[in-house]
């Protein structure tokens, strides 16, 4: 059985996004097939809460050969996603002017699939946050369901 959700997603109002791709860009530096946020839905640093989404499209890069005829979002593409949530929430709250990169992945687990046309809601919780490190227990969820969780490090490079 998954565990509870960090965030209570049905008090999301999941068609409006605070924070758009276009303001997403002036944070993250990720482009073209990389960029795996498509907005965020929440951003509530007094409790270390954050929510993105990513709008899987029929175009994504990884369709046409995982799997073909049978398209599956890749494990690592949805941690790639949780990563970059977790970078932009660095960024925002963090007075440094540093990228933050991937410093390791933990306590993973798949739970469901992610298919185009899905929207994969990211869910962050800061559970530490140092000049030299942040760590963030995430989970992504499509219609309701916990599809993966995982805790993420960053580190400033």
């Amino acid at each position: 059985m998954p565990p509870q959700l960090l965030i209570d997603v049905a008090a999301l109002d999941l068609g409006k996004s605070i924070m758009s791709l276009e303001e997403i860009r002036k944070y993250n530096l990720q482009r073209y097939e990389m960029e795996q946020l498509s907005g965020v839905l929440k951003f509530a640093p007094e409790a270390g809460e954050i929510v993105c989404y990513k709008d899987i499209s029929h175009e994504e890069f990884w369709i046409r050969g995982h799997i073909p005829g049978r398209p599956l979002m890749p494990g690592v593409i949805m941690i790639e996603a949780a990563a970059q949530m977790c970078s932009l929430y660095f960024s925002l709250v963090s007075k440094m002017d540093k990228f933050i990169g991937f410093g390791g992945v933990d306590e993973v687990k798949f739970r469901g699939q992610v298919v185009p046309g899905d929207k994969l809601l990211l869910l962050g919780k800061l559970i530490e946050l140092r000049p030299r490190r942040a760590i963030f227990d995430t989970q992504g969820v499509v219609n309701g369901s916990m599809v993966f969780q995982a805790r993420i490090v960053g580190m400033p490079i």
